[in-house]
């Protein structure tokens, strides 16, 4: 009898986050998936050219992952794919999943359009690996054929014994307006789903929710906006898909243009400051420490909760701007002390001579360490890094890593000793060498040398300090023809560097400035159709920038990327630190 003969089909037990039935054929990857960067929301196709399932369709399939990683947009691309027709059938976690979760539950709420979402144990997980076709249905994950499991669920669903108060039970009320009510049953979904005992009041809120995944996140904020939205804590916006002001000059595709400056619209409309950041801990009125918040956009909520110690879960789009319309989350995630323990140290070798390149590698090396777990760094007590280092860590951390925040010893306010993160409880170590960054650096450069038509600055958005580093590399120099520098900021930081003279020395040279978009909601011709190679300093647009521009997509530091708008070439070796 052969082996196959002898298999037993595949059953296991399973905690529904979503409630239904499905059956397909059965897409399978041990590696998490960012859907925003890394899924098509109109084919449904995998965009994350350094995903196993690179260039596969979701559609119709049973899609079985450990669980979502990276953006916070991961939702709306979900619920884009879902009113496309464009979706999974159904899909299979070993840990349960918010971002993705709060897609659905959306859909649900909003349109009445659904599909089940199903965890299972890690070790029935791994045997899901050579499966062709899975059921979902009633508790349980099968193979077609299969006996159902008769154990209980892989873990209890949480019994909904959250305690509302009265001002919670009025928002749920017909007291309230259509919006309000609406925003708070997602809410109370989501805080049952998180198991939380109740909810809290925040002092802000971050909406990643306005940028345009397509025509549904567009119609959610004018329906929100429609039924009588309005914020009622301060809330800012995160960078948008356009240029508001300037769009029509960059000679951005009006259609998409246009939808995206009335998506932002709908969001001012509701009180929303338009802040159009990615880096909204640059402007006035950062949170402090232990201060309850409701931010989305991975990079900001990693390093609201490492860097300024501020609380916060990492909110789905969709449920941030639900909280800002009742000033109400879930008691859950980040907001409690132990869910912001370590789980994993990571030992840094000695690189003293390191540039500024150290950080976005070094993050992005540990986030694929611990894809769900909260690091532990130590090893780098020497750095003193800026708050834009520590930016470009934690973006390129948030990029391969689902945790919601980090610390490194002697530099974040929760980390002044080892036993603090830890509770002095041994943990897993791993260690990161300076050959695992040169890896890193190869693995962002395949090529060496190659000619280049951008220079892309600005993944999260550049700060005044970046902009005048930038300044001095390039003053007496003179820009290579065909080689386009351009740098994406906020408003703010814009007028400030306008009223110092930063601007007009870079504008000088060649640079051009972007406001209110980032590089990855940014629209050709901003990535001119000619350009084949872009280099940029950032490894989170080196991770989503081959998908989301179709361009190869290149990394070095500052420096480099200075050189590279005069020279027109890419570095034609690794950094002597890497060497």
């Amino acid at each position: 009898m052969s082996v196959e003969a002898d298999r037993v089909p595949f059953a296991a037990p399973a905690r529904m986050l979503i409630e239904g039935r499905a059956e397909g054929p059965l897409l399978f990857s041990a590696v998490g998936l960012s859907f925003w960067g890394g899924v098509d929301p109109e084919t449904g196709l995998v965009i994350d050219q350094a995903h196993p399932l690179h260039g596969r369709c979701l559609a119709g399939a049973i899609l079985a992952i450990p669980g979502g990683r990276g953006s916070c947009t991961g939702s709306a691309v979900l619920m884009q794919l879902i009113l496309n027709g464009k979706a999974p059938a159904g899909m299979v976690f070993s840990q349960a999943e918010e971002i993705l979760t709060l897609g659905v539950m959306v859909a649900e709420e909003m349109y009445g359009r659904s599909l089940p979402i199903a965890v299972i144990s890690p070790a029935a997980f791994a045997e899901l690996k050579g499966q062709t076709r899975i059921r979902i249905e009633d508790d349980a994950v099968f193979a077609p054929g299969a006996s159902r499991p008769t154990d209980r669920p892989v873990a209890a669903r949480p019994e909904p014994s959250i305690a509302l108060d009265d001002r919670d039970r009025r928002l749920l009320s017909d007291q309230v307006q259509q919006a309000t009510r609406t925003a708070m049953r997602i809410v109370v979904r989501m805080a049952e789903l998180l198991g939380a005992r109740r909810l809290i009041d925040v002092t802000q809120v971050h909406v990643d929710g306005c940028i345009y995944t397509g025509p549904a996140s567009l119609d959610f904020a004018e329906k929100l906006a429609d039924w009588g939205g309005k914020v009622v804590v301060p809330t800012s916006l995160n960078a948008i898909s356009a240029d508001q002001a300037r769009w029509r000059e960059q000679g951005t595709d009006p259609d998409l243009s246009l939808a995206a400056s009335a998506l932002a619209d709908a969001y001012v409309r509701m009180g929303a400051r338009p802040t159009f950041t990615c880096a909204p801990y640059q402007l006035e009125g950062a949170p402090g420490a232990g201060e309850a918040i409701a931010w989305a956009e991975s990079n900001a909520v990693v390093y609201a909760n490492s860097v300024l110690g501020a609380r916060t879960m990492k909110y789905p789009d969709f449920l941030d701007i639900c909280i800002a319309l009742t000033g109400r989350a879930p008691e859950a995630g980040c907001h409690l002390d132990d869910n912001r323990k370590a789980g994993l140290v990571v030992a840094v070798d000695p690189m003293d001579d390191a540039d500024d390149s150290f950080w976005p590698l070094l993050g992005y090396r540990i986030g694929a360490l611990a894809p769900n777990l909260i690091p532990v760094v130590t090893g780098l007590e020497w750095s003193g890094p800026t708050a834009d280092d520590l930016k470009a860590f934690g973006a390129a951390f948030a990029t391969t890593s689902a945790a919601p925040m980090f610390h490194i010893v002697g530099v974040t306010p929760e980390a002044p000793t080892l036993d603090a993160p830890t509770g002095g409880a041994q943990i897993p170590s791993v260690r990161v060498t300076r050959a695992d960054l040169a890896a890193d650096w190869r693995h962002f450069n395949p090529t060496l040398g190659e000619p280049v038509q951008l220079v892309a600055l600005g993944n999260p958005h550049f700060s005044a300090d970046e902009c005048r580093a930038l300044a001095r590399l390039l003053v007496g120099r003179r820009k290579r023809e065909g080689v386009a520098v351009t740098v994406t900021l906020s408003r703010a930081t814009h007028a400030g560097i306008t009223a110092d003279g930063t601007a007009e020395r870079l504008e000088a040279f060649g640079v051009t400035f972007v406001r209110d978009a980032c590089w990855c909601t940014v629209l050709s011709p901003i990535v001119p159709p000619r350009a084949q190679t872009i280099l940029t300093n950032s490894g989170k647009y080196a991770h989503y920038g081959p998908g989301l521009s179709g361009k190869a997509v290149r990394f070095a530091s500052l420096a480099d990327c200075a050189e590279a708008a005069v020279t027109g070439r890419a570095p034609a070796a690794p950094p002597a630190w890497l060497i």
